[in-house]
């Protein structure tokens, strides 16, 4: 008896592993990854078949977008929005522009002004006078929120402002924030803050989605002005860590009718995290006199399309003379080498910069697995040197730029949800280019005889770390 429960029971192991085989055959994000699991769950099941379910599961199930599920109480609320930004929608003709908004899912509008926000210092600064300046309500989510020096005065300003009577949604990932206190997330409810984990694997049916993050950084005040771009909360994020030293990113002040997309991005992350459909603001404020044309694009694992990913192709493509990237974790698809490829031989200027030291230890080495590829063809690579560079940056030609939190690695495309600024205007571009160009400054550049010089046992760790970058 015990025999025959025995081999049923491995049997059942074993059928496990087939037909998650048979799944992530049919639904892998990418070839790459369908065939590492396709091998792992039929040789080994008892490790592989929890750790596909797990690590392996190609979307995020359960979550609900105004932009792109239909009858819905958030797509109702939506519909009756929309018609108010009507007389701001911007003129999205060219192709570009327009395929654009369609992985948006959301229209590009005018009557924005986009401020960069270079550094700790800039951004936080920026970041806080908005939460002082609120009268109404503050949304603020962020992938990282530490209970340090910087977490605790985020702390105080919040709690401050709540005691004056205005709403305020803080949103974290749990993740990211594993290591915030329930004594911090106690003293803001007592407050009167609304708190939140992102929970993203909450109830019972979407309790193997772990390996997603919410990895958005967003503060939206009074629907009138928002922040994105690649800063947590912490104080590495002002280059006091001894072990990243100085510390450069990049953050965008928005005002005008593209702070309602931020604002729409955090409505739909709070409605999964915690069913509730919040009332804010969605009448749009013109506060400049220059204003420049922006595209809030929002992604993640609930997209029918992978966002992230198709929006950088799309940058690299539409590049005629320039595509300058600044990413920290730089482990593209193969899709995106291949467009980086492409646009280097027909002669664009294509630039890439990454850190000189590492952040997370795999992503660092995968790279070298296929950047002699790329330096052949003249793809141009640079590593930061003053401490570690953290931006999410993309300049396009002299006409367009991005500001976000998207990586260019898999996690970015496929696991997170994300946001990108996508801002088609030659001023704005103008500053990003002597931004980065201040950048490339700090830089060394990387030759293919250096890559070429590396031991074989550090060639041969750089491709076992690309292997795993499906799951990274």
């Amino acid at each position: 008896m015990t025999s025959t429960l025995v081999g049923l029971g491995i049997f059942l192991i074993y059928l496990a592993g087939v037909l998650s085989a048979v799944l992530a055959l049919m639904s892998s994000r990418t070839s790459q990854g369908a065939i590492a699991w396709i091998i792992s769950l039929i040789t080994f099941p008892y490790v592989a078949v929890p750790a596909y379910w797990i690590f392996g599961r190609p979307r995020f199930y359960g979550y609900v977008s105004a932009r792109g599920e239909r009858d819905t109480t958030l797509r109702r609320v939506l519909l009756r929005y929309r018609p108010l930004i009507e007389p701001y929608l911007a003129d999205a003709r060219h192709g570009s522009i327009r395929a654009v908004e369609q992985l948006a899912m959301m229209p590009m509008t005018s009557g924005n002004r986009a401020e960069l926000l270079i550094d700790g210092e800039a951004a936080f600064d920026s970041l806080f006078a908005g939460i002082d300046a609120a009268e109404s309500y503050i949304l603020i989510q962020f992938f990282i929120v530490r209970q340090d020096r910087l977490g605790l005065e985020l702390k105080q300003r919040l709690e401050r402002q709540a005691e004056r009577g205005v709403r305020i949604y803080f949103l974290y990932d749990e993740i990211g924030s594993r290591a915030l206190g329930d004594g911090y997330l106690d003293d803001l409810r007592h407050a009167g803050v609304e708190v939140s984990a992102f929970n993203s694997s909450r109830g019972l049916r979407h309790r193997f989605q772990l390996n997603f993050r919410n990895h958005r950084k967003i503060l939206v005040v009074d629907g009138q002005f928002g922040w994105t771009g690649g800063f947590n909360v912490g104080v590495e994020y002002l280059g006091e860590s001894p072990r990243h030293g100085p510390w450069r990113d990049t953050h965008l002040k928005l005002s005008g009718p593209s702070v309602l997309g931020l604002q729409e991005a955090f409505w739909e992350d709070w409605h999964w995290a915690t069913g509730q459909v919040i009332d804010l603001e969605w009448k749009p404020r013109i506060t400049c006199d220059e204003c420049q044309n922006v595209v809030i694009v929002p992604s993640g694992p609930a997209d029918r399309q992978e966002t992230a990913s198709l929006l950088t192709q799309h940058a690299i493509h539409s590049a005629r003379h320039r595509l300058w990237v600044a990413s920290p974790y730089f482990v593209p698809d193969q899709g995106v080498q291949d467009a980086l490829r492409l646009a280097a031989m027909r002669g664009v200027d294509v630039r890439v910069m990454m850190p000189e030291r590492p952040d997370h230890l795999l992503i660092f080495l995968s790279a070298f697995s296929f950047l002699p590829d790329m330096l052949r063809v003249g793809v141009r690579i640079y590593r930061y040197q003053p401490g570690f560079l953290h931006q999410k940056v993309m300049l396009i030609d002299d006409r367009c730029a991005s500001v976000g939190s998207v990586n260019l690695d898999n996690r970015s495309f496929r696991l997170n949800f994300e946001i990108t600024a996508f801002i088609p205007d030659k001023g704005f571009a103008a500053e990003v280019q002597s931004m980065l160009e201040r950048d490339f400054d700090s830089c060394r550049e990387v030759t293919l005889e250096e890559l070429q010089q590396r031991p074989l046992w550090r060639k041969l760790v750089s491709r076992a770390a690309y292997l795993l970058a499906p799951i990274q």
